[in-house]
């Protein structure tokens, strides 16, 4: 088998592992982001539930 024969099937085997490997960083970071939403929406909570406890005690 020559050099050429060898190296189309070795490169379709990377090119497959590549794409997987894409798909993985593709989920961890749509969690991230959605993770990041999370946190920044409770951040928003607490902070406009510290503003409303402090308006209040100042009426």
């Amino acid at each position: 088998m020559s050099m050429k024969n060898v190296g189309i099937p070795a490169s379709i085997i990377l090119a497959s592992s590549a794409l997987t490997g894409c798909n993985a960083v593709k989920g961890i970071f749509k969690a991230g982001v959605w993770s990041g939403v999370i946190v920044i929406v409770l951040l928003a909570l607490i902070v406009g539930g510290a503003f409303s406890v402090i308006r209040g005690r100042t009426r």
